[in-house]
């Protein structure tokens, strides 16, 4: 696992991009028309640039993999953080959106635990190398580099479920946004 340098930005980009492309979450927040493709790669460049202040980016090896840690202890608001904000709504959710994008950051909010943790915002793996084991040492690698402190992360993909499981991730919320939203959380300990 290697640290994502700014050099990295267009392929961590594309990797979630492509990888989260059907995905119920981020099509829930990105404005379903015809600049849908530009406003998920530009929820993963709000992500990217989210995680650089907040957060960190990893990248497998390979480069064929990656994943986007929050750490929510160390969030704060600045002008970066609003512009960011700012632009993830015009470019992303849409004026329209706002209202309902709110409500379920709200709901988000009230199941997440308020310990110390560190968020698993996305991992991905670059379609065409999926189900070869390049997440799975990802995932194995960030356990091992979170430093005792809890895991927590969120999924609308049900098959995804088995293999946050093996690792450990058990179920402790759901959410029904007209999808399910699954949280997950793996102590320290598992």
């Amino acid at each position: 696992m290697i640290k994502a340098e700014l050099k990295d930005k267009t392929t961590v980009i594309n990797i979630l991009s492509s990888a989260f492309d059907d995905n119920q979450s981020v099509n829930f927040i990105v404005c379903d028309d015809e600049k849908r493709e530009q406003r998920i790669k530009a929820l993963m460049a709000y992500s990217w640039e989210v995680c650089l202040l907040f957060g960190e980016v990893w990248l497998s090896d390979d480069k064929r993999a990656c994943a986007l840690l929050l750490y929510p202890d160390q969030k704060r608001s600045s002008l970066k953080s609003i512009w960011l904000d700012i632009r993830l709504i015009i470019q992303v959710i849409g004026l329209t959106g706002i209202g309902k994008i709110l409500k379920r950051e709200a709901q988000i909010k009230k199941i997440q635990p308020k310990e110390k943790s560190v968020y698993l915002w996305f991992i991905g793996v670059d379609p065409q190398y999926q189900n070869r084991g390049y997440g799975s040492r990802l995932l194995k690698s960030i356990i091992l580099s979170s430093e005792q402190k809890p895991i927590i992360l969120e999924t609308s993909t049900l098959k995804n479920l088995p293999w946050y499981q093996k690792f450990g991730f058990q179920i402790y919320g759901q959410l029904d946004l007209g999808y399910t939203l699954y949280f997950l959380k793996r102590g320290p300990d598992n």
